[in-house]
């Protein structure tokens, strides 16, 4: 009998010790309210839903390239006439206003997706509109990839090249490698051609210039082939992630695709990391319409299990890592990776908003990084929801570069409430993280948040001054402005 009892009391609690995070999981979505914040008439926002301001006009441009360079030139010179500005928007997933002028007239390029391939030379022509999905899913019927692109395929082409995304593929420096060359309309609605033989110093400026050299059009990216990639994984502790990454990864030609992770829950802070990779398999690399449906609703709803929640976070990292191991040796393709769209991660709380930093350390300085900012973040009041970890070769290409020797970027997610005090607590955290990269030889991302101060900018960026001497020497008027540049100059 005593054998009985004890076996039912294992049975119970075996069931509440799944049933717990079951019911975790289900709590976060009962919670959740999926209210859509609905942009009021005259006004426009970005990414970070705190950037809500009063335009002149919103102008969606036309599908058709005769259409729009007509259409273009009239805006233009009706901004001289009027003396209005003109910002550009794609996706508008940066999160200070870089799509933004008070006032001004705004483009909305996203209709302008034309694509062409040049499948003699690996060459895709595409409308700056465009986003990745949009590349992804054409290129994949030629059995083609685009080379180098950011995390998520939700963002327009000429929004990562304005702000040099960078991508989860093999040391590979930023997307500016992978640009042949563009049409830049500029202040006068004249189109130039851009490449690194012609007007090379626009093509360095316009490539994370923010959008203050004028309209980028069509853009010419090199692409290469759709393979199939087999999943691999090793966990270790984040001190060893430097030698772990050079003999699982540098010392490894047949890896594609790679990015590491940090344990965030209190317990064992910082402490453990996780490098997932992909190597080239020899399996045929199925279509995207052959692959099988994810779900990604529960993917989703297990991140945002995670915010305030140590629990979560714990659970998180505790189901992430055990997929690793059964994920094991699994077989995707490379466009089937890089299709993932931001709403595996969206945030449908109307009260809160999630919020990107990223900080480029060299190789030599990333363990004493990780140590100075850990009682940083320990300390905020802000929640850290996720830090990704991706290796990013020296950029010879853009002016405003990042990396200027390889590094590796760390990428941050935080949930902020829309309070001021949590703006408040985000702008002293902002601060206090960019003044470790400083001390560890690092740089900051721009496409976010405003809070960094001018001097303290152009301590990581010394060629600010001049940059912005040149974007007033090729757009005198000053047509082209958003809050970036209002901030920054």
């Amino acid at each position: 009998m005593k054998k009985k009892y004890l076996f039912i009391i294992g049975i119970v609690t075996v069931l509440i010790f799944l049933a717990v995070p079951v019911i975790h999981i289900l709590k976060t979505k009962w919670k959740e309210q999926d209210i859509k914040t609905e942009t009021p008439k005259g006004f426009t926002n970005d990414a970070s839903q705190l950037n809500l301001t009063e335009i002149d006009t919103l102008i969606a441009v036309p599908k058709a390239k005769s259409e729009i360079i007509s259409q273009l030139k009239q805006v233009i010179q009706y901004a001289r006439e009027k003396n209005l500005k003109i910002s550009i928007a794609g996706a508008q997933h940066s999160m200070g206003g870089h799509s933004i002028y008070p006032k001004g007239i705004l483009l909305n390029m996203l209709p302008y997706k034309h694509m062409e391939l040049d499948q003699k030379h690996n060459i895709l022509t595409i409308g700056s509109g465009a986003l990745w999905e949009d590349a992804i899913n054409y290129l994949d019927k030629y059995g083609k990839s685009v080379a180098v692109m950011q995390a998520f395929s939700s963002f327009s082409i000429g929004g990562s090249m304005s702000v040099n995304g960078h991508g989860w593929q093999k040391n590979l420096p930023p997307i500016s490698s992978s640009v042949v060359s563009f049409t830049l309309m500029n202040d006068k609605g004249e189109i130039i051609n851009c490449s690194r033989e012609e007007n090379p110093e626009l093509f360095k400026l316009v490539i994370g210039g923010y959008g203050l050299f004028g309209i980028i059009l069509d853009v010419k990216l090199k692409v290469v082939d759709n393979v199939a990639l087999k999943y691999k994984s090793v966990a270790m502790n984040s001190d060893e992630y430097v030698s772990y990454y050079k003999k699982y990864i540098t010392e490894n030609e047949n890896v594609n695709l790679v990015f590491g992770r940090l344990r965030i829950s209190d317990k064992k802070f910082l402490d453990e990391a996780t490098i997932i990779y992909f190597e080239k398999s020899n399996t045929k690399a199925l279509s995207l319409d052959q692959q099988h449906t994810k779900n990604k609703e529960i993917r989703r709803v297990i991140f945002r299990s995670s915010v305030d929640s140590e629990y979560g976070k714990r659970l998180r990292w505790d189901l992430e890592t055990g997929m690793n191991t059964i994920l094991n040796n699994s077989v995707f393709t490379r466009n089937e990776l890089l299709n993932g769209h931001v709403s595996l991660i969206e945030n449908k709380d109307p009260n809160s908003t999630d919020l990107l930093h990223e900080y480029f350390i060299p190789e030599r300085k990333f363990n004493q990084f990780i140590k100075d900012i850990r009682p940083i973040l320990k300390d905020s009041e802000v929640d850290l929801l996720n830090i990704t970890i991706r290796a990013v070769d020296k950029d010879e290409d853009s002016y405003m570069n990042y990396a200027r020797e390889h590094v590796f970027g760390f990428v941050l997610l935080f949930n902020q409430k829309k309070t001021t005090q949590q703006e408040n607590a985000m702008k002293i955290l902002t601060n206090k993280l960019v003044d470790m990269t400083i001390k560890n030889e690092g740089t900051f991302y721009l496409p976010y948040r405003l809070h960094i101060n001018k001097a303290k900018m152009r301590k990581v960026y010394p060629q600010a001054d001049s940059f912005f001497e040149l974007k007033r020497k090729y757009d005198p008027q000053e047509i082209f402005e958003n809050k970036f540049y209002l901030h920054y100059k």
